[in-house]
């Protein structure tokens, strides 16, 4: 019998909790290794084109320049669209919720037509409750009402 997804997590630990972290990590070292030795190997080349021995200190300054330039176009880049549009949608921005908060307060409306104003409202106080909508990640998003 096979294990479902969490507990195969579980019982790999941080390893499974954090694999695509992991994995991403993973790949990020072997690629900036990679970067740094196919650099050397073009440095060499071209130390050996002037005639001139290869000297660490120049390496070293080029390959920190190259690294921070495709850093800083690429990978920053791709990091904040990424990175910062999931963490603002986390926090329920009010550009975010705009729709959600929308079809919700259409949903609470239903409800207090079909069971009362009153029982309705405490429905919705529960079920508000039970998925932390008031205490939650993101506050309930008043329209002026």
């Amino acid at each position: 019998m096979s294990e479902g997804p969490e507990r195969m997590a579980r019982r790999l630990g941080v390893l499974g909790k954090y694999g695509y972290a992991w994995l991403t990590l993973t790949f990020f070292l072997v690629s900036l290794a990679l970067h740094w030795y196919f650099g050397w190997e073009a440095f060499l080349d071209e130390s050996r084109e002037h005639g001139q021995p290869p000297e660490m200190s120049s390496y070293l300054m080029e390959m920190s320049r190259d690294t921070f330039e495709n850093w800083q176009s690429e990978f920053l880049q791709l990091l904040w669209q990424v990175v910062g549009l999931a963490y603002f949608l986390y926090l329920g921005s009010p550009s975010s919720k705009e729709n959600d908060d929308r079809l919700e307060a259409k949903i609470d409306e239903l409800l207090k037509l079909q069971a009362g104003e009153e029982q309705g409202q405490k429905l919705i106080d529960r079920l508000d409750d039970e998925y932390l909508r008031d205490h939650g990640h993101a506050p309930r998003f008043d329209h002026g009402n």
